[in-house]
């Protein structure tokens, strides 16, 4: 046995010494003939082409989904965010009767983009079709404009003489499930009525729709109505007032150190929210989400990766005699390892990749992939009146791209470790005892 072991250590020492290097074109060629099925191998190949859409499927639904999900956050913000400013300034103590004053001095803060004083109000919607709860939201008509969401998408009318009060702007939903177009009047309710002896009187009032708006957000577009601010005062009684400056900054993400700033800019008692406040019950259950979805997810691959290992444990048990032939020929265990590292590394390395094509290619193709399907089971994938958004999001992060790619190599990698030492480990003269 000591006789054997030195002769052995003789061998590979004098194979490392003026042998070939590690990954030489012969390991090379092994683990190709290894990976390429023949008749009797068929089980093996079919493990192997398992492992493979596993890896490559794991990879896709991760890049995928993550995907979506950014997608959902970037839509999301940058509709609720677009029209509700990114922080909200509300008077304290005394009415905001100087809201053009105040913005004015809100604007000469660095990294305010804009202030927007604003009169709203809940009221009542009805018109031919039906009744609705709405927002109405009063503002000047270059305020309006100020608003890419809403003045970069009127889908019929327009904006002109908005002030003059000629009529208020409505969502597509909302004027759908309203039954009105363009010139079409609509009536407003209002709680805040008059008092008369016999109690308060809710005010009501017709408007023609002046302008239909589409902001890509169902809720949205089927809640909020814009009129003329010196309308929305009388309307709500509050001749003189404003409710509240929206403050739009050049980066949301930094609010929170500018909240000192708008305080002092604002020149008065203020209470001032921004949008993490507001929402942060619905963008923390987004990110929960988001993690737990990675989370679970990265489960695909790493069974992938343990379909890895069984299929090379097999590919050892049938190659025994195949690998201590090569041993008695000279190669040494470090190049049997090598070769088996090829082969179950070669089958995690292209299944990533595949895995990383196909789900750049979905993501690409998401909302007209989502269509088709749609048209295909003739059923609705993506209610809007549910997830809020009128389409299929998807944006994919460069950064959790990557993540994913180095996650799936990294579980490929080490999923071959274990069949591969064993390999080298294999006895020649007990794998050939028997032959």
């Amino acid at each position: 046995m000591t006789a054997h072991t030195s002769t052995e250590s003789e061998t590979e020492a004098s194979s490392g010494a003026g042998g070939t290097r590690p990954f030489a074109p012969f390991e090379w060629m092994i683990a190709g003939r290894y990976l390429r099925s023949r008749r009797r191998e068929t089980f093996i190949s079919v493990i192997a082409g398992f492992s493979f859409a596993g890896i490559m499927l794991g990879v896709a639904t991760l890049i995928i989904v993550m995907a979506v999900m950014n997608g959902f956050r970037s839509e999301l913000l940058s509709k609720i965010l677009g029209i509700n400013g990114h922080m909200l300034v509300q008077p304290i103590d005394m009415p905001l009767t100087d809201y053009d004053a105040v913005a004015g001095r809100l604007e000469t803060i660095p990294g305010v983009v804009s202030a927007i004083p604003f009169v709203e109000g809940q009221a009542l919607i009805s018109g031919p079709a039906g009744n609705l709860g709405g927002l109405v939201r009063g503002l000047w008509e270059a305020d309006v404009r100020r608003i890419p969401l809403v003045a970069e998408n009127i889908r019929a009318g327009s904006l002109d003489d908005f002030d003059a009060g000629k009529g208020i702007a409505l969502g597509t939903r909302m004027a759908q499930e309203l039954g009105v177009s363009l010139g079409d009047n609509v009536t407003i309710i209002s709680p805040r009525g008059n008092v008369t002896p016999m109690g308060v009187t809710p005010r009501v009032k017709g408007y023609p729709v002046a302008a239909i708006f589409e902001i890509g957000m169902s809720e949205y577009d089927g809640t909020f109505v814009f009129m003329p601010i010196v309308e929305a005062q009388g309307f709500f009684r509050m001749d003189g007032k404003a409710t509240g400056v929206e403050v739009y900054v050049t980066d949301p993400d930094l609010v929170g150190g500018m909240r000192s700033l708008v305080e002092e800019g604002a020149e008065r008692p203020t209470f001032v929210t921004d949008w993490r406040q507001r929402n942060v019950t619905f963008f923390s259950a987004l990110e929960v989400e988001r993690n737990v979805m990675f989370i679970i997810l990265t489960l695909i691959v790493l069974v992938a990766a343990l379909n890895i290992i069984s299929g090379l444990i097999m590919l050892v048990k049938d190659k025994g005699r195949d690998i201590a032939i090569l041993r008695t020929m000279g190669a040494t265990r470090g190049a049997i390892m090598r070769v088996f590292l090829i082969t179950g590394a070669s089958i995690g390395i292209v299944g990533t990749l595949a895995g990383f094509a196909l789900g750049l290619v979905v993501c690409l193709n998401i909302e007209s992939i989502r269509q088709g399907v749609s048209w295909l089971t003739s059923t609705e994938l993506f209610d809007p009146t549910l997830y809020f958004l009128s389409r299929l999001p998807a944006e994919i992060d460069s950064g959790e791209t990557i993540t994913v790619l180095v996650m799936a190599l990294v579980l490929s990698l080490l999923a071959t470790l274990y069949p591969a030492w064993r390999a080298a480990r294999l006895d020649p003269v007990e794998a050939l005892r028997y032959e």
